[in-house]
């Protein structure tokens, strides 16, 4: 068998070890062919790829980021209009061209490690004539039937120091500090890591903040002489009001780019509280660094796990993670979708536990 890997979307702790589980368990498992696929599905496009051996995989477990690179805009099935681009000028669904660049390899599969656009994309492949298998990858922890994905773990520990060091000055000087985290749609990282990080006000995605509320709460705690410590994600906004953009990418497959949030609040409650209040966003901090020992293990259980089924020859399905058992489930099912926090998450019910503040 010979057998494709590549990362699709953000870079995230953990993918190298997945690369590192699916190249030795295929090699070791089935006598498998691996090659790397670089710059995720870009790759196919631009004729990038090169041999994965057991020996271009040792040493990467605890390395950040992929050793394959990756892209989070490009879709071959929509590409825009480039004029500079020799192979298609004319943009458009490039997929065709993808394909003829895997049989050209002589992939027999494709293991795909990403997101939900990386398993939209990769869906849509397997139904073109691709068989795949896909990894779910996101520090968003927002993949549709899985209970975790890797780099979450990662990222939740990157949020919870930053909260334990935001708290030290904030204490020394009395302030309101805002942390903002990633997450996109989902507030699991500022859950997670609010609460790990000890955050008095998390605010969540899911359920529009009162701007009034949480200054309510700032104040009673300025009365009792202590500071505050708020956790935002990225997409959180007040009641009635839209979504907080940084950028828009037109063409990607996911176009708009939250963040500033913080920033936002930080304008909204100054002119309520006595306090000084300041904003800190985390940003790309979450995606950096080396995996957690638990993102370390997880990600080679996945990786593993996908060799399992490549072998088994059961494609057009997604490793997952239930009741702390490796799964699989069909692409089709998690192609798109997003898993966001339940109000009545028991996380969510001790934080309110707790007495903290979810904005409402």
């Amino acid at each position: 068998m010979h057998i494709g890997v590549l990362t699709g979307g953000g870079d995230c702790p953990g993918l190298n070890a997945v690369i590192r589980a699916v190249t030795l368990a295929l090699h070791s498992g089935c006598g498998a062919k691996v090659t790397g696929i670089e710059r995720g599905f870009r790759g196919l496009l631009d004729h990038r790829a090169r041999p994965l051996l057991a020996s271009d995989v040792s040493g990467i477990l605890a390395q950040g980021g992929t050793v394959l690179g990756s892209d989070n805009t490009c879709d071959p099935f929509h590409v825009p209009h480039d004029p500079h681009d020799p192979h298609d000028p004319t943009g458009g669904d490039r997929s065709p061209a993808a394909l003829a660049f895997a049989r050209s390899l002589g992939l027999d599969a494709l293991v795909a490690i990403g997101g939900d656009g990386t398993m939209a994309i990769a869906h849509r492949f397997h139904e073109a004539g691709l068989p795949v298998v896909g990894v779910p990858k996101t520090i968003d922890n927002d993949l549709a039937h899985t209970e975790r994905t890797f780099g979450f773990d990662s990222a939740v520990a990157v949020v919870a120091e930053a909260l334990d060091r935001l708290a030290t000055t904030a204490r020394s000087h009395g302030r309101v500090m805002i942390a903002e985290t990633m997450g996109r749609y989902a507030g699991w990282i500022a859950l997670e890591g609010g609460v790990a990080g000890g955050a008095d006000v998390i605010l969540l995605p899911e359920l529009p903040y009162s701007v009034d509320a949480v200054a309510h709460h700032c104040r009673e705690r300025e009365k009792r002489g202590e500071p505050t410590l708020i956790c935002i994600a990225e997409g959180a906004h007040a009641a009635g009001q839209a979504l907080t953009l940084r950028a828009t990418l037109p063409g990607s497959p996911d176009p708009l780019r939250l963040g500033g949030v913080a920033h936002t609040l930080q304008q909204q409650l100054q002119p309520r509280l006595d306090s000084e209040v300041r904003a800190t966003v985390l940003g790309h901090t979450q995606r950096g660094g080396t995996p957690t020992a638990f993102d370390r293990v997880l990600a080679t259980r996945f990786g593993c796990h996908a060799a399992q089924l490549v072998k088994a020859g059961q494609f057009g399905r997604m490793a997952a993670l239930q009741s702390d058992s490796c799964i699989s489930v069909p692409l089709a099912d998690v192609a798109g979708r997003q898993r966001k926090v339940p109000l009545d998450h028991p996380l969510v019910q001790a934080v309110r536990a707790l007495g903290l503040c979810l904005g409402d």
